[in-house]
This record gives C-alpha cells, sequence and structure tokens, in this order.
C-alpha cells in the first residue's frame, strides 16, 4: 500500500506451512433463492470458488514471493530483478491455467537518497531523524538553512492556501502536519506560499513521514518529513521564541528504469461487462512486502486459478462477464502501474469495465477487517465512489455478516490502486485488513489483537514476510475475493447491468 499520507489480533509469528492445517477452511455460503428470471447457475459459481479457494493454496504463491526477494536483495521493488521475477511467475502460472495474459512495460523512476539531514541550529542544536520524500528535489550543497514557519493545523493542515497566511513563509521552510490531502497538494501549497523547502510531521506514531511524489516532475521544492514528537516541539518553540531556525539537507539521485503490470482476462465471457480484479505485485525496497502486498497479489492468483478450472477458459464453459486480473507494478512510487493501465484505455474499453475491486494487505498481523466504503457511510475523509461502489461494499458486508465476521468501513483515501478506476467513473470495492495506523481499543475489542500497536508493526521495512502474517484474515479475504469474483463473473444485475 502506498504511503500517499505518511497512506488487531495478537501479533504472532505464523508457524510453518505445515501447521497452515489449522486454519479454517471457507464455508460455503448460503445465498438466498435468485428470482426466478435468475440464471439457473446464478450464485453457483460463487459458492463454488469460496469452497475451493483456502489459504493453504494461496500461501504457495506467498512463499515464492518470499523465495524470490531473499534471491534478489531482500525485495521486489518496481524496476528491480525481485519484481521481474514476481511477475514472470504470475505471468507464467497464468499462462499454464489457459488465461489470455500479457505484460504492459512502462516507464517509471528510481529514487537514490545520499543524504537526509535537518538540523535545528541555536544553543539547542539537535538532529532529529528525517526521511528525505521520495523524487524530492535536493537542496543546494550544503543545505537550505531557513527558519521555520508552522502552517495552520486544522481538518486539512497544510493543504490549502489559507493555511498559509500572506508573507509568513516567503524565504522559510514550512513545517506542516501530514494528513487530510496528499503530499503534492501540501508542496504546492507551501511552494506557493513562498517556502523554499518543506517539512511534514507525521499524525501518529513514533517514526518519521515517508513521503514521496510520483514523479521527479512532481517535486517542486525540497520536501522531507520528521516524527510526530519532533514536530510538536518544533512547533511549539516556535510559538514560544517566535523563530527556530533549521538546516535541511537533502541528496538524492533519480534514474529512469522499466518495469511492467501483468494483464490475465478469461478467454470467455462478455468483453462488454468486464469484471476487474486487481493487486500491487510489487514491494518497497525496504522488504520482500508479504503483506503489502504479496497477500492480496497471491489472493488474486489463486482465485484466478480455481477460477480456471470452473471451466473459465473453455468455450461454452466459462462465466457469463469476462474476468480481468491485473498485478500492478509502481503502486508504492504512487499507483503509477494502475494509472499507466486506465490511462491507456478508450472511452469505450473504461465504459466496459463494470467494476473493479482491489485487495491491497489482506493477512496483517494486527488486522481489522476493513471494507471500502462505497457509500461514505462512514462521512469521513472523500465522498462515495462511483455508482455501483455502494452496491459492491453491500455485496461484501453481507457475506461478512453471513460468514459472522465483524467489519468496518475505509474511506476511498488514495492509498491503493482503486484511485485511478474511480477518478474514471468505475465503480469500485474492496478489502483490507490496515497499514501503519493505530488499532483502537474497541477495534481490539471487536477484532480482537492488540490495541495501541500498529495493524501492521512491519509496513514497509524488513520484517513484512512469511513470518508475521494473520492467516486466518488472510483467509477471510479469499473468501471475499472468491465471492465476489464469482458473483460478478455470472452476473451485474445488483449493479443495475
Amino acid at each position: 500500500m502506498r504511503a500517499i499520507r505518511r497512506h488487531s489480533h495478537r501479533r504472532r509469528s505464523i508457524p510453518a506451512l505445515a501447521a497452515l492445517a489449522a486454519v479454517a477452511v471457507a464455508v460455503p455460503v448460503l445465498l438466498a433463492a435468485a428470482p426466478a428470471s435468475a440464471h439457473p447457475r446464478e450464485g453457483r459459481l460463487a459458492e463454488e470458488l469460496v469452497e475451493e479457494v483456502t489459504a493453504r493454496g494461496a500461501y504457495r504463491h506467498l512463499r515464492k514471493f518470499q523465495q524470490i526477494a531473499d534471491a534478489n536483495g531482500g525485495n521486489r521493488a518496481a524496476g528491480t530483478p525481485g519484481h521481474a521475477a514476481s511477475a514472470a511467475y504470475v505471468h507464467d502460472t497464468l499462462k499454464r491455467a489457459g488465461y489470455d495474459v500479457s505484460y504492459q512495460d512502462f516507464d517509471i523512476h528510481e529514487a537514490h537518497t545520499r543524504t537526509e539531514r535537518t538540523t535545528v541550529l541555536g544553543p539547542d542544536s539537535r538532529e532529529p531523524a528525517t526521511a528525505a520524500f521520495t523524487f524530492t528535489p535536493s537542496t543546494p550543497a550544503g543545505g537550505l538553512t531557513a527558519q521555520l514557519a508552522p502552517a495552520r493545523v486544522d481538518e486539512t493542515p497544510g493543504c490549502t492556501a489559507d493555511d498559509y497566511p500572506a508573507g509568513a513563509f516567503t524565504g522559510k521552510i514550512a513545517l506542516v502536519k501530514r494528513g487530510a490531502c496528499t503530499f503534492v497538494e501540501k508542496q504546492r501549497a507551501a511552494a506557493g506560499a513562498g517556502a523554499l523547502g518543506i517539512i511534514v510531521y507525521n499524525h501518529s506514531g513514533t517514526t518519521p513521514v515517508r513521503g514521496g511524489f510520483s514523479s521527479p516532475a512532481e517535486g517542486i521544492i525540497p520536501s522531507a518529513g520528521i516524527t510526530l514528537a519532533d514536530g510538536e516541539a518544533l512547533t511549539a518553540a516556535a510559538a514560544d521564541r517566535g523563530e527556530v531556525t533549521v538546516r535541511l539537507d537533502l541528496d538524492q539521485e533519480h534514474l529512469r528504469k522499466t518495469t511492467r503490470n501483468v494483464i490475465a482476462e478469461t478467454r470467455g465471457g462478455r468483453s462488454d461487462r468486464v469484471v476487474t480484479v486487481g493487486a500491487h505485485l510489487d514491494s518497497v525496497p525496504e522488504g520482500p512486502g508479504i503483506n503489502d502486498n504479496g497477500s492480496g497479489s497471491a489472493g488474486l492468483l489463486e482465485v484466478a486459478l480455481r477460477l480456471a478450472e470452473e471451466g473459465a477458459n473453455k468455450k461454452g464453459k466459462g462465466p457469463a462477464n469476462k474476468v480481468r486480473f491485473g498485478w500492478w507494478s509502481a503502486e508504492e512510487l504512487g499507483l503509477l502501474g494502475s494509472e499507466h493501465y486506465v490511462a491507456q484505455l478508450s472511452g469505450k474499453q473504461k465504459k466496459d469495465i463494470a467494476l473493479y475491486l482491489n485487495f491491497d494487505m489482506i493477512a496483517s498481523p494486527n488486522p481489522v477487517q476493513f471494507v471500502y466504503d462505497g457509500d461514505d457511510s462512514d462521512r469521513t475523509g472523500a465522498g462515495a465512489g462511483p455508482a455501483g461502489s455502494a452496491q459492491i461494499e453491500a455485496l461484501i458486508n453481507g457475506f461478512l455478516d453471513r460468514k459472522g465476521k465483524p467489519h468496518e468501513g475505509s474511506d476511498f483515501d488514495g492509498r491503493s490502486d482503486y484511485g485511478p478506476f474511480i477518478a474514471n467513473g468505475i465503480p469500485a470495492g474492496g478489502t483490507f485488513t490496515g497499514a501503519e495506523g493505530i488499532k483502537t481499543a474497541e477495534q481490539a475489542r471487536r477484532h480482537g489483537g492488540t490495541a495501541g500497536a500498529p495493524y501492521d508493526p512491519n509496513y514497509h521495512g524488513a520484517g513484512d514476510d512469511l513470518k508475521n502474517l494473520d492467516l486466518k484474515a488472510f483467509d477471510t479475504n479469499l473468501d471475499v475475493i472468491a465471492h465476489a469474483v464469482g458473483t460478478y463473473a455470472e452476473s451485474l444485475r445488483s449493479l443495475g447491468r
């Protein structure tokens, strides 16, 4: 999951594969009888997929992704041999299963940070932990020395021009709290107010904000992140003394590379009623990315293989609607793979996509079962998704209710690959189990796990490996994928199509 806004079960170590026999096998879902007008098979494909798809089956793909990372410097980041090997594994596995499979190549940039340092000058000189934003411009040699100017902290801190009083930021470094809008929007607002650089401090946790831009072209002024505690201390010092001077020293190199999406679709089914399902395949450079997002990638791959066994690629036996699976690259660099995919579609091809389902981080070790809030019933953050998103949310929630699984809504906050689809009016939905956010006491009561701890303490780190997964959550979300794919492959009636 992309950290745009840098965007519980007890933490446990997952035993060896042999112990996976204890993972609950998915239970067939008992659906209400279909109306007389429904196709006689409607609902059966969903039931069969839920029966057949298991965490044990999907775990073999997670194990393969781990092996690939171990053999390629510990990661599967876009533009690296680890990602190329992951893409080849997915491509070749689906080709053997009979899918129409293709690669989609596109260019990306890679950032290499050589220096990331903030120094508070004066009698209390110190160096807060600092993380350079991906694709930030570098500061001049020797660093950028200027006064700090804190932006207003409100519901949208540093997001709009009125958070930067006229003249107060000219020639200074803006100090901005994370949240409510993208880093690009914060940077543009600060630069528009005359700031020479921007430091974003976190809204929670004890680590510096790890933000970034989609490409070097989006970087306008030197940008970096610090911790919540350091940000609040600097804000207080500026209020008390009226002036705090810092030196921001960032040195980053940007390189162009090529990476690829993997696209696979059923040979049959109506091409004007495409059910599209996606997950990003790339990890961050810091780790193997087994939860983020080997879990979603493995889940899609296992469902696709079971769908093939149900005759999806045989003439006359396949589902009514074409099913298209996408394994996106460069999500961690700013949803670049899914953005590239949607951008190259014609108007008709976009219209032919009936819906998009996204699965990103579905096995977090301290999980909450989140479902994307298609109807904005939670009234937080972004509004409702495009027409049809509410029905997707209702389908997933209904399935979880029948299984007795607690769940709650998650905002369409732009942190994953549904973004380009909903931006083009395509209804979307899906699930995830939490990233770096902190589990509340109420969530721990409902979902189990540890209150006050991150949903995934290994988020974007080396510890995101096979030992740090919750396979019960994984199994539940595999069932969600199977049920949704099976349902929509047979019928789009709930979407009015």
